[in-house]
């Protein structure tokens, strides 16, 4: 049996997380995993076919969005010899192998149609024919698919099939991005700097700054942990002192006075009836050019703490700002609690 890394964490959103997985585990039925990219799918989908009465049967997966049409039918439900040129031999499929166990479907949302129908089948009774193909082949297999879309509006929008959905929604587990798992941010930076440490054969690790994590802690992290890793890992990788605790962070390795200007993007043409946008509030130009970019600016960070119920890490994420750069804004225009409650 092929290990498979425990997902770390010790957050309310994470452990409610992992007891839902233990719970739905041992029920053999279809599970659909949501969750941003980066937030650990597959590591709960492997948890979920270990814990389950099928864990010594075979765990294969398959990203759906990897290849297209012809060729991700021909790797879920095999190949007969002929059926297409370079189809020289018979080949199994994922369900073949998967006989017994669990299969992971990840990215099911980018499914064409044509082979929803096709897993919906599998799911329902258990067979299929391979590609060009008429014989009928009978298998065992539980489904787990996962999904960073929302599958019930593509599935309203006509581009996922609802009877399907209904099936993989037997239990569906959301996974909680990390921005809003609370206090994992330092657990999981020192796993993973430990880690980088021993590869390069550093005596010991020396943790980060207070500086550095507060950096981190504060990041929106819209790549969730598989960006976390990244980020720790260089900068281990780039820190010269291994005996002195780091203390540089890099967000975004593209960032460079040299970096190459962004490409001029084509303007999409507009369709006849477009949807009525939500308009924003006017803010009224007295004259004084200064003046009305701080009164929008000071709009938009008040409509921003309404809708995130002022919690100022969602609303600094909404803005596409840090922690640091929010709370600078809203102690230049008078918005933090303490400044209103002293006015």
């Amino acid at each position: 049996m092929v290990e498979t890394p425990a997902p770390l964490g010790q957050s309310v959103p994470f452990l409610a997380h992992m007891d839902h997985v233990s719970r739905v585990a041992p029920v053999d039925r279809p599970v659909l995993i949501i969750g941003e990219r980066g937030t650990g799918k597959e590591l709960s989908a492997a948890r979920i076919h270990f814990l389950s009465p099928r864990w010594q049967g075979p765990f294969v997966k398959l990203n759906c969005a990897a290849l297209p049409e012809t060729l991700l039918e021909a790797e879920l439900f095999g190949v007969e010899a002929g059926a297409f040129t370079g189809a020289a031999r018979r080949r199994q499929g994922r369900f073949e192998l998967a006989d017994g166990g669990s299969i992971f479907l990840d990215e099911i949302g980018n499914t064409p149609l044509s082979l929803q129908e096709k897993i919906l089948r599998t799911i329902e009774y258990g067979e299929f024919e391979r590609l060009g193909g008429t014989e009928t082949l009978k298998v065992s297999v539980r489904i787990v698919a996962a999904t960073n879309v929302d599958l019930p509006s593509a599935a309203a929008a006509g581009r996922f099939r609802e009877d399907l959905l209904d099936r993989l929604a037997f239990d569906v587990l959301t996974l909680p991005p990390l921005r809003a798992r609370q206090g994992d941010i330092p657990l999981l930076a020192n796993h993973f700097g430990l880690g980088m440490a021993k590869s390069l054969q550093w005596p010991t690790f020396p943790g980060f700054s207070d500086r550095a994590m507060a950096a981190m802690d504060t990041y929106a992290w819209p790549g969730n942990v598989r960006e976390l890793k990244n980020v720790v890992e260089r900068a281990v990788a780039h820190w010269t002192e291994p005996e002195n605790a780091i203390d540089s962070v890099t967000f975004d390795p593209f960032a460079s006075p040299f970096r190459p200007p962004a490409a001029a993007s084509k303007v999409p043409k507009q369709s006849p009836d477009p949807e009525p946008q939500p308009k924003r509030a006017a803010v009224p130009i007295d004259g004084d050019y200064r003046a009305s970019l701080d009164a929008h600016a000071r709009s938009l960070l008040a409509d921003a703490l309404i809708q995130s119920k002022h919690n100022q890490r969602r609303a600094a994420a909404a803005l596409g700002l840090n922690y640091n750069q929010l709370r600078h804004e809203l102690r230049k225009y008078g918005l933090l609690p303490s400044q209103q409650s002293a006015s």
